[in-house]
C-alpha cells in the first residue's frame, strides 16, 4: 500500500489539530525517562554521528538521557520498523533518512508504510555526495566521463555503497539523465568501496562528502562534481553535476521522526529544541565537520521533504527497474 502524497501532507500538517488536556500535560513534563533514537545503520556514518550530536544536545536541553540505538539491517528497514511499531509516546524516535524514501518503493513488501506510520518531527541536515575518480583515470571532467561511457557502453563501472543508499541512487539518476550505459557496482559499505577506488580497481565512484573529502584534498581522489544544486563551500572549485546534466540533483537527508499518533505537543517540543540546536554554533560546527548541510524547519516542512523525495525516487526506481539485493 502506498499512501497518497497529498494525504500524507495533510496528516503531517493536521496532527497539531488534535490536542487534549492530558496530552498537553504530558508534553509539559516530557521527557521523564530515557529516550531512544533508533538508527537503522551501524555506528560511524554521517547519519549515526548526526543522531549522536542531536542526542547529546537534547540530553543537555531536556534533562533526560537521549541515546542512539543502532538497529542495522535490510537497508535501514529493521530500524524503521522498530520505531513504527513502538508506543507513540515520544520515547522511541527514528533518525529517518533518504533510504526510507527510497525503500518505500524499492521493497515491494514491507510491514509498514513509511509515510503513513511515522510523524515527521524535525529535519536535521542534507547529505551531499560527490562523483569522483581515481587520479590516473584518463577522464578529467563530467562531459569527458559521459563521452567516454558512451564510447564504451557497459565497460565503465561506478562503485557505490549498497543499493538504495544515496550514492547508489545518485549513480542510477546519473545513468538515466546522462543517457549512459555504465555498470553500478554496489559494495557492502563505504569503507571497502573507498579501498578499491583508491587502489584503482574501480575507476569511478559516487560517495558521501564526509568519507571522501579527506582523500580529495590529499590528491588521492579527483572530484569531478558534487550532486547538490549549487557548489559546495567545502569544495568551491568543484562543479555540480547539474552544470553538465541539466536538472540533476541528488542530496540525501536525515531528521528525527516518531511513530504516527505521537502527541503533537511532544512533536512540537522536540522540533523547537532540535531547531535551537541547529542554530547553535557548536552544533553547526560539528555537523559541518561531517560534510553535511544544516537543514532546520517545521514538522510540516520535513513532511513535505519526505513526500517529495518518496515521489522522486519512486520514479527513478521504476524507470531503472532497480531491485533490492
Amino acid at each position: 500500500m502506498k499512501l497518497p502524497r497529498r494525504k500524507f501532507l495533510h496528516l503531517a500538517a493536521g496532527a497539531a489539530a488534535l490536542p487534549t488536556l492530558s496530552r498537553i500535560a504530558g508534553a509539559q513534563t516530557y521527557p521523564t525517562r530515557l529516550v531512544r533514537i533508533v538508527v537503522g545503520f551501524s555506528p560511524g556514518g554521517p547519519i549515526d554521528i548526526s543522531a549522536r550530536i542531536i542526542a547529546q544536545w537534547l540530553s543537555e536541553r531536556l534533562g533526560q538521557q537521549f541515546i542512539v540505538d543502532n538497529r542495522p539491517g535490510a537497508g535501514g528497514t529493521v530500524g524503521t520498523e522498530t520505531v513504527v511499531r513502538a508506543t507513540p509516546d515520544g520515547y522511541t524516535l527514528l533518525m529517518a533518512n533518504g533510504s526510507d524514501a527510497v525503500n518505500a518503493t524499492l521493497f515491494e513488501k514491507l510491514n509498514f508504510v513509511f509515510i503513513r506510520d511515522i510523524a515527521p518531527v524535525a529535519s536535521v541536515n542534507r547529505i551531499p555526495h560527490v562523483l569522483e575518480v581515481y587520479p590516473s583515470f584518463s577522464v578529467q571532467t563530467v562531459p569527458a566521463l559521459i563521452a567516454y561511457a558512451k564510447a564504451n557502453p557497459g565497460k565503465v563501472s561506478f562503485a557505490t555503497p549498497p543499493i538504495g543508499t544515496g550514492p547508489y541512487m545518485a549513480a542510477a539518476l546519473f545513468k538515466m539523465m546522462a543517457g549512459v550505459d555504465m555498470v553500478i557496482v554496489p559494495y557492502r559499505g563505504a569503507g571497502p568501496m573507498i579501498t578499491d577506488v583508491l587502489g584503482g580497481h574501480v575507476p569511478v565512484a559516487f560517495d558521501g562528502m564526509s568519507s571522501s573529502i579527506g582523500h580529495i584534498k590529499a590528491g588521492q581522489l579527483r572530484a569531478l562534481a558534487v550532486t547538490t544544486a549549487t557548489r559546495m563551500e567545502a569544495l568551491p572549485d568543484v562543479p555540480t553535476v547539474g552544470e553538465f546534466v541539466p536538472g540533476y540533483e541528488e542530496v540525501s537527508w536525515c531528521g528525527i521522526a516518531a511513530p504516527n499518533n505521537t502527541p503533537a505537543e511532544i512533536v512540537d517540543k522536540l522540533n523547537t529544541e532540535i531547531n535551537a540546536g541547529l542554530a547553535d554554533s557548536r552544533i553547526k560546527a560539528q555537523l559541518a565537520d561531517l560534510g553535511v548541510v544544516v537543514l532546520a524547519g517545521s514538522p510540516a516542512d520535513f513532511g513535505r521533504l519526505i513526500a517529495d523525495e518518496t515521489e522522486k525516487w519512486a520514479k527513478v526506481i521504476r524507470a531503472a527497474n532497480i531491485k533490492p539485493e
